[in-house]
Protein backbone atom coordinates (compact mmCIF):
# COMPACT_ATOMS: atom_id res chain seq x y z
CA UNK A 1 0.00 0.00 0.00
CA UNK A 2 1.25 3.48 -1.19
CA UNK A 3 1.96 5.43 1.69
CA UNK A 4 -0.25 9.04 1.41
CA UNK A 5 1.13 12.29 1.18
CA UNK A 6 1.03 15.14 3.53
CA UNK A 7 -1.44 16.77 1.68
CA UNK A 8 -3.31 13.79 0.47
CA UNK A 9 -3.77 12.80 4.86
CA UNK A 10 -5.13 16.53 5.10
CA UNK A 11 -7.21 16.29 2.63
CA UNK A 12 -9.17 14.02 4.33
CA UNK A 13 -10.51 16.32 7.29
CA UNK A 14 -9.81 19.76 5.75
CA UNK A 15 -10.77 21.86 3.01
CA UNK A 16 -7.53 22.54 1.17
CA UNK A 17 -7.71 25.82 -1.10
CA UNK A 18 -4.78 27.00 -3.40
CA UNK A 19 -3.34 31.16 -1.66
CA UNK A 20 -2.45 31.94 -5.49
CA UNK A 21 -3.19 33.26 -8.43
CA UNK A 22 -0.61 31.04 -10.47
CA UNK A 23 -2.72 28.66 -12.42
CA UNK A 24 -0.48 25.92 -13.51
CA UNK A 25 0.11 25.63 -9.51
CA UNK A 26 -3.43 24.47 -9.06
CA UNK A 27 -3.03 21.98 -11.38
CA UNK A 28 -0.40 20.55 -10.14
CA UNK A 29 -1.20 20.63 -6.68
CA UNK A 30 -5.32 20.08 -7.49
CA UNK A 31 -7.14 22.53 -4.46
CA UNK A 32 -11.29 22.20 -3.58
CA UNK A 33 -10.88 26.09 -3.66
CA UNK A 34 -9.08 29.19 -4.56
CA UNK A 35 -8.27 32.46 -3.26
CA UNK A 36 -6.55 35.67 -4.50
CA UNK A 37 -6.03 39.19 -3.21
CA UNK A 38 -4.06 42.02 -5.07
CA UNK A 39 -0.84 41.12 -3.90
CA UNK A 40 -0.95 37.92 -5.54
CA UNK A 41 -2.67 38.97 -8.77
CA UNK A 42 -0.10 41.68 -8.93
CA UNK A 43 2.51 38.92 -8.48
CA UNK A 44 0.76 36.57 -11.57
CA UNK A 45 0.42 39.61 -13.58
CA UNK A 46 3.57 40.48 -14.04
CA UNK A 47 4.62 37.00 -15.11
CA UNK A 48 5.02 36.39 -19.00
CA UNK A 49 2.77 33.99 -19.32
CA UNK A 50 -0.11 35.84 -18.13
CA UNK A 51 0.81 38.93 -20.32
CA UNK A 52 -2.73 38.33 -22.73
CA UNK A 53 -4.32 38.86 -19.61
CA UNK A 54 -3.28 41.83 -18.88
CA UNK A 55 -3.68 43.23 -22.68
CA UNK A 56 -7.09 42.55 -22.35
CA UNK A 57 -7.39 44.97 -19.01
CA UNK A 58 -5.61 47.27 -20.38
CA UNK A 59 -7.95 47.28 -23.39
CA UNK A 60 -10.92 47.00 -21.60
CA UNK A 61 -9.28 50.17 -19.26
CA UNK A 62 -8.70 52.57 -22.64
CA UNK A 63 -12.94 52.25 -23.25
CA UNK A 64 -14.40 51.59 -20.16
CA UNK A 65 -11.70 53.41 -17.38
CA UNK A 66 -9.10 51.86 -15.10
CA UNK A 67 -11.54 51.37 -12.27
CA UNK A 68 -13.34 48.75 -14.47
CA UNK A 69 -10.44 47.55 -15.82
CA UNK A 70 -9.21 46.78 -12.43
CA UNK A 71 -12.32 44.52 -11.80
CA UNK A 72 -12.41 43.31 -15.05
CA UNK A 73 -8.60 42.01 -14.67
CA UNK A 74 -9.42 40.33 -11.15
CA UNK A 75 -12.34 38.76 -12.70
CA UNK A 76 -10.33 37.20 -15.31
CA UNK A 77 -7.76 35.92 -13.25
CA UNK A 78 -10.70 34.65 -11.62
CA UNK A 79 -12.96 32.87 -14.32
CA UNK A 80 -9.33 31.17 -15.47
CA UNK A 81 -9.29 29.58 -11.69
CA UNK A 82 -12.68 28.46 -11.88
CA UNK A 83 -11.35 26.37 -15.40
CA UNK A 84 -9.15 24.32 -12.77
CA UNK A 85 -10.67 23.87 -9.42
CA UNK A 86 -14.25 22.78 -8.47
CA UNK A 87 -15.09 24.88 -6.06
CA UNK A 88 -15.51 28.45 -4.82
CA UNK A 89 -12.66 30.94 -6.01
CA UNK A 90 -12.47 34.32 -3.64
CA UNK A 91 -12.06 37.71 -5.36
CA UNK A 92 -11.42 40.74 -3.15
CA UNK A 93 -12.84 43.85 -3.33
CA UNK A 94 -10.78 46.94 -3.38
CA UNK A 95 -9.16 47.63 -0.07
CA UNK A 96 -9.37 51.17 -0.32
CA UNK A 97 -13.24 50.81 0.27
CA UNK A 98 -12.63 49.36 3.29
CA UNK A 99 -14.27 51.95 5.76
CA UNK A 100 -17.02 52.75 3.53
CA UNK A 101 -19.73 49.97 3.40
CA UNK A 102 -22.07 51.65 0.35
CA UNK A 103 -19.02 51.58 -1.64
CA UNK A 104 -17.86 48.09 -0.50
CA UNK A 105 -21.42 46.68 -1.42
CA UNK A 106 -21.78 48.30 -4.64
CA UNK A 107 -17.71 46.96 -6.19
CA UNK A 108 -19.33 43.53 -4.76
CA UNK A 109 -22.12 43.80 -6.80
CA UNK A 110 -20.28 44.85 -9.68
CA UNK A 111 -17.79 41.98 -9.31
CA UNK A 112 -20.87 39.09 -8.93
CA UNK A 113 -22.35 40.84 -12.71
CA UNK A 114 -18.93 40.58 -14.26
CA UNK A 115 -18.96 37.08 -13.16
CA UNK A 116 -22.40 36.45 -14.22
CA UNK A 117 -22.04 37.68 -17.12
CA UNK A 118 -19.75 35.00 -17.91
CA UNK A 119 -22.21 32.18 -17.11
CA UNK A 120 -20.89 31.82 -13.69
CA UNK A 121 -22.84 31.12 -10.74
CA UNK A 122 -22.67 33.68 -7.60
CA UNK A 123 -22.17 30.67 -5.17
CA UNK A 124 -18.90 29.64 -6.83
CA UNK A 125 -17.75 33.33 -5.44
CA UNK A 126 -16.59 34.40 -2.72
CA UNK A 127 -15.86 38.19 -2.21
CA UNK A 128 -13.22 39.18 -0.59
CA UNK A 129 -14.07 42.07 1.86
CA UNK A 130 -11.77 43.23 5.03
CA UNK A 131 -13.22 42.65 8.21
CA UNK A 132 -13.23 46.37 9.20
CA UNK A 133 -16.54 47.04 11.44
CA UNK A 134 -18.09 48.95 7.82
CA UNK A 135 -16.70 45.72 5.84
CA UNK A 136 -18.61 43.32 8.22
CA UNK A 137 -21.73 45.72 7.94
CA UNK A 138 -21.01 45.57 4.07
CA UNK A 139 -20.97 41.89 4.31
CA UNK A 140 -24.37 41.84 6.00
CA UNK A 141 -26.13 43.46 3.24
CA UNK A 142 -24.16 41.62 0.36
CA UNK A 143 -25.22 38.23 2.49
CA UNK A 144 -28.86 39.00 2.10
CA UNK A 145 -28.67 39.17 -1.38
CA UNK A 146 -27.20 35.64 -2.10
CA UNK A 147 -23.72 36.93 -2.44
CA UNK A 148 -20.66 35.09 -0.34
CA UNK A 149 -18.20 36.97 1.31
CA UNK A 150 -15.02 35.97 2.63
CA UNK A 151 -14.07 38.17 5.41
CA UNK A 152 -10.38 38.79 5.15
CA UNK A 153 -7.69 40.59 7.16
CA UNK A 154 -9.06 38.73 10.35
CA UNK A 155 -6.69 38.89 13.69
CA UNK A 156 -9.17 38.67 16.45
CA UNK A 157 -12.42 36.77 17.95
CA UNK A 158 -13.98 40.33 18.32
CA UNK A 159 -13.92 40.15 14.22
CA UNK A 160 -14.73 36.95 13.76
CA UNK A 161 -17.25 37.09 16.06
CA UNK A 162 -19.35 40.15 14.36
CA UNK A 163 -18.84 37.95 11.08
CA UNK A 164 -20.82 34.96 12.60
CA UNK A 165 -23.32 37.40 13.95
CA UNK A 166 -23.72 39.15 10.45
CA UNK A 167 -24.35 35.51 8.81
CA UNK A 168 -20.56 36.39 6.64
CA UNK A 169 -20.05 33.20 4.67
CA UNK A 170 -16.38 32.53 5.32
CA UNK A 171 -13.29 34.05 7.39
CA UNK A 172 -10.01 34.60 6.78
CA UNK A 173 -7.89 34.37 10.17
CA UNK A 174 -4.54 35.38 9.52
CA UNK A 175 -2.16 32.80 11.11
CA UNK A 176 1.39 33.88 10.35
CA UNK A 177 1.32 37.52 10.17
CA UNK A 178 -0.14 36.55 14.06
CA UNK A 179 3.14 34.71 14.49
CA UNK A 180 5.14 37.60 13.08
CA UNK A 181 3.65 40.39 15.00
CA UNK A 182 4.43 38.29 18.74
CA UNK A 183 7.97 37.36 16.85
CA UNK A 184 8.92 40.98 16.53
CA UNK A 185 7.72 42.08 19.95
CA UNK A 186 9.06 39.33 22.40
CA UNK A 187 11.83 38.38 20.00
CA UNK A 188 11.13 34.92 21.18
CA UNK A 189 10.51 31.54 18.68
CA UNK A 190 6.99 29.45 19.49
CA UNK A 191 6.71 26.17 19.50
CA UNK A 192 3.70 24.58 17.07
CA UNK A 193 0.95 24.46 20.55
CA UNK A 194 1.97 27.50 21.42
CA UNK A 195 2.31 29.52 18.12
CA UNK A 196 -0.10 32.30 19.07
CA UNK A 197 -2.06 32.64 15.30
CA UNK A 198 -2.43 28.69 15.99
CA UNK A 199 -4.26 29.40 18.78
CA UNK A 200 -6.13 32.34 18.02
CA UNK A 201 -7.49 29.89 14.99
CA UNK A 202 -8.61 27.44 17.76
CA UNK A 203 -10.28 29.70 19.90
CA UNK A 204 -12.13 30.93 17.25
CA UNK A 205 -13.10 27.27 15.80
CA UNK A 206 -14.35 26.30 19.22
CA UNK A 207 -16.31 29.49 19.50
CA UNK A 208 -18.04 28.53 15.91
CA UNK A 209 -18.60 24.98 16.72
CA UNK A 210 -19.72 25.35 20.36
CA UNK A 211 -22.82 27.83 19.42
CA UNK A 212 -23.58 26.06 16.28
CA UNK A 213 -22.47 29.32 13.81
CA UNK A 214 -22.72 28.35 9.98
CA UNK A 215 -19.77 30.73 9.01
CA UNK A 216 -16.79 28.80 7.74
CA UNK A 217 -13.58 29.03 9.10
CA UNK A 218 -10.54 29.31 6.44
CA UNK A 219 -7.02 29.77 8.09
CA UNK A 220 -5.02 31.57 5.62
CA UNK A 221 -1.56 33.15 5.89
CA UNK A 222 0.61 30.41 6.82
CA UNK A 223 4.86 30.64 8.22
CA UNK A 224 5.17 26.80 8.05
CA UNK A 225 3.93 23.06 7.88
CA UNK A 226 3.35 22.97 11.36
CA UNK A 227 0.85 25.87 11.59
CA UNK A 228 -1.24 24.13 8.84
CA UNK A 229 -1.06 20.46 10.61
CA UNK A 230 -1.63 21.60 14.23
CA UNK A 231 -5.35 22.87 12.10
CA UNK A 232 -6.13 19.95 10.44
CA UNK A 233 -9.57 19.24 11.07
CA UNK A 234 -10.48 23.20 10.25
CA UNK A 235 -13.47 24.07 7.66
CA UNK A 236 -10.74 25.23 5.45
CA UNK A 237 -7.29 26.02 5.38
CA UNK A 238 -5.61 28.43 2.42
CA UNK A 239 -2.12 27.53 1.52
CA UNK A 240 0.52 29.16 -0.66
CA UNK A 241 2.70 27.44 -3.33
CA UNK A 242 5.75 26.88 -1.80
CA UNK A 243 3.75 25.30 1.49
CA UNK A 244 1.63 22.97 -0.61
CA UNK A 245 4.79 21.69 -2.17
CA UNK A 246 6.11 21.04 1.18
CA UNK A 247 3.14 19.28 2.11
CA UNK A 248 3.07 17.30 -1.20
CA UNK A 249 6.33 15.60 -0.43
CA UNK A 250 6.54 15.28 3.20
CA UNK A 251 4.58 11.84 3.93
CA UNK A 252 4.62 12.90 7.89
CA UNK A 253 1.18 11.43 10.08
CA UNK A 254 -1.72 13.96 10.00
CA UNK A 255 -3.91 13.35 13.05
CA UNK A 256 -7.30 15.54 12.91
CA UNK A 257 -6.76 18.05 15.55
CA UNK A 258 -9.64 20.45 15.42
CA UNK A 259 -13.24 18.78 16.62
CA UNK A 260 -16.83 19.95 16.43
CA UNK A 261 -17.77 17.47 18.61
CA UNK A 262 -14.80 18.21 21.22
CA UNK A 263 -15.76 22.15 20.87
CA UNK A 264 -19.88 21.90 21.85
CA UNK A 265 -18.14 19.86 25.43
CA UNK A 266 -16.59 23.48 26.42
CA UNK A 267 -17.69 26.09 28.27
CA UNK A 268 -17.78 29.27 27.13
CA UNK A 269 -19.40 32.47 26.95
CA UNK A 270 -21.95 33.78 24.04
CA UNK A 271 -20.44 37.14 23.20
CA UNK A 272 -22.18 40.35 20.96
CA UNK A 273 -20.73 43.43 19.42
CA UNK A 274 -22.44 46.67 18.52
CA UNK A 275 -20.43 48.92 16.90
CA UNK A 276 -19.17 50.76 19.78
CA UNK A 277 -18.01 47.69 21.72
CA UNK A 278 -16.86 46.18 18.38
CA UNK A 279 -14.02 49.24 18.16
CA UNK A 280 -13.20 49.35 21.86
CA UNK A 281 -12.54 45.67 22.06
CA UNK A 282 -10.73 46.00 18.55
CA UNK A 283 -8.24 48.83 19.86
CA UNK A 284 -7.86 46.75 22.78
CA UNK A 285 -5.92 44.35 21.16
CA UNK A 286 -2.65 46.10 19.74
CA UNK A 287 -1.90 43.28 17.53
CA UNK A 288 -5.31 42.93 15.66
CA UNK A 289 -5.30 46.58 15.46
CA UNK A 290 -1.65 47.32 13.99
CA UNK A 291 -2.02 43.74 11.77
CA UNK A 292 -5.75 44.88 10.28
CA UNK A 293 -4.23 48.40 9.42
CA UNK A 294 -1.32 47.18 7.71
CA UNK A 295 -2.97 44.78 5.68
CA UNK A 296 -5.13 47.60 3.97
CA UNK A 297 -2.11 49.64 3.68
CA UNK A 298 -0.32 46.75 1.64
CA UNK A 299 -3.57 45.65 -0.36
CA UNK A 300 -4.28 49.25 -1.00
CA UNK A 301 -0.60 50.10 -2.37
CA UNK A 302 -1.23 46.48 -4.80
CA UNK A 303 -4.21 47.87 -6.48
CA UNK A 304 -2.68 51.06 -7.03
CA UNK A 305 0.27 49.17 -8.99
CA UNK A 306 -2.15 47.46 -10.63
CA UNK A 307 -3.74 50.47 -11.92
CA UNK A 308 -0.21 51.61 -12.70
CA UNK A 309 0.02 48.14 -15.20
CA UNK A 310 -2.96 48.64 -16.78
CA UNK A 311 -2.34 52.40 -17.63
CA UNK A 312 0.33 52.84 -20.38
CA UNK A 313 1.45 56.35 -19.68
CA UNK A 314 0.12 58.53 -22.77
CA UNK A 315 -2.52 55.72 -23.36
CA UNK A 316 -5.80 56.97 -21.68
Amino acid sequence: MTMQSTLEQLKLFTKVVADTGDFELMEKFKPSDATTNPSLILKAANQPQYAHLVGQGRAVARTKGIDFAVDYLVVLFGLEILKIIDGRVSTEVDARLSFDPNATVEKARDIINLYEENKISRDRILVKIAATWEGICAAKVLEKEGIHCNLTLLFSKVQAVACAESNVTLISPFVGRILDWYKEKTNLDYAQNDDPGVQSVVEIFNYYKHFGHKTEIMGASFRNIGEIMALSGCDLLTISPALLKQLNESFQKVEKVLSVDESKKLQMKKLSYDEKTFRYELNQDAMATEKLAEGIRIFSSDIEKIEQLLVPTGKI
